[in-house]
């Protein structure tokens, strides 16, 4: 035997071992034919499901055994355009994908989507006017079944004039404009649990740091603030109701003055706010929940669980809004036109109560 056969560095051993296997052609229409021995013309029919066709069940049986056998897959456009629409649903986002948590809804979106049969297609603008009007145009160019529109944190929108070419649902938003169809979180609610979860366990005297920033978060929180205190017949004190930029330094800001008020207990706005309240906290010589208990809101995994003690919260539910999305725009769920459907903020209880 020639040892030059087996050395890997000789110029015949390199040759081989760049030799790649031949890529496969995709099946074609007319090998589906022939091998069924039928027109291409009947074959289309067939795969395009035309209604009215007149075939006889053994030839629709011999063409989807060759279709089997070939492993032909019919071409998504084409078939797109013989029915005027698609298996695609579209999403865009003004920065959903790039944020901690909300990019659930993405996720929720395309649970639901697959689950029907629909794939989605996701355009991501960074809140960037002209690459917005272009996804758009692209998907209407796809003849997506809808378009879900969605922002990273719930507020009202503009509805794109030209996504009224096209079903849509807003998500995570919502709009006074007619005929605009939205999910949105139920802030009420969430800060009604929020409140019940330290009412439950014995507080009468809660504070709620609220944020500063204007937005429908901001009232519906401190809404359900008050409902839950009214339902346990405790009235509404303003002089305990702070306000704070709604991050870390705005929580651990707000410290020397919640600590003038005498209370046992404190709801925050949302989880960064709690984490800063906690280390004020701790400053003071106070411990969590001994000395003050304490609820944010968000359940933002990465803060909320994993705080000494974990954090009490109330989930935003992103999953489920995406999701939510997708059934109002395939017609599963109801979905009234002139007002928003809330989804539940599920509480998360903790060790920080």
């Amino acid at each position: 035997m020639n040892s030059m056969e087996n050395d890997p560095g000789t110029p015949m051993a390199a040759a081989a071992s760049t030799v790649q296997p031949a890529r496969a052609h995709p099946v074609t229409l007319r090998q589906v034919a022939e091998a069924a021995g039928v027109s291409t013309a009947t074959v289309s029919l067939i795969v395009n499901k035309k209604k009215g066709a007149r075939i006889a069940a053994d030839t629709r049986n011999r063409v989807r055994d060759a279709i089997r056998d070939l492993g032909y897959r019919p071409n998504a456009m084409a078939q797109t355009l013989v029915s005027g629409s698609s298996r695609f649903i579209g999403l865009v986002a003004d920065a959903i994908a790039t944020t901690p948590f909300a990019g659930q809804i993405i996720h929720g979106a395309q649970d639901e989507a697959w689950k029907h049969g629909y794939a989605l297609l996701i355009a991501n603008t960074e809140g960037n006017g002209e690459l917005e009007t272009d996804a758009i145009a692209m998907m209407l160019e796809y003849k997506v079944r809808g378009i879900l529109y969605s922002t990273w944190f719930h507020r009202a929108t503009a509805v794109p004039a030209s996504l009224r070419e096209s079903d849509f649902v807003l998500v995570n938003c919502f709009s006074t404009e007619p005929d605009a169809r939205a999910v949105i979180p139920d802030e009420v609610q969430g800060g009604r649990s929020a409140t019940d979860i330290l009412l439950r366990n014995g507080h009468r005297r809660i504070a709620f740091i609220n944020a500063t920033t204007p937005a429908p978060a901001k009232d519906g929180r401190l809404q359900g603030y008050r409902e839950a205190l009214e339902a346990e017949g405790i009235p509404f004190d303003e002089s305990l109701v702070l306000e704070a930029y709604p991050d870390q330094e705005g929580g651990y800001g707000a410290t020397e003055e919640l600590l003038k008020r005498g209370v046992t207990a404190v709801y925050c706005y949302n989880d960064r706010m709690a984490m800063g309240l906690y280390d004020g906290l701790r400053e003071n010589g106070l411990s969590i929940p001994g000395d003050m208990a304490v609820v944010g809101f968000d359940n933002q995994e990465v803060i909320a669980a994993h705080l000494r003690p974990p954090l009490s919260t109330v989930s935003l539910p992103h999953y489920e809004l995406g999701a939510a999305g997708v059934r109002m725009l395939l017609g599963l769920d109801e979905s009234p036109a002139d007002t928003a459907v809330k989804v539940h903020c599920p509480p998360v209880e903790r060790s920080s109560v």
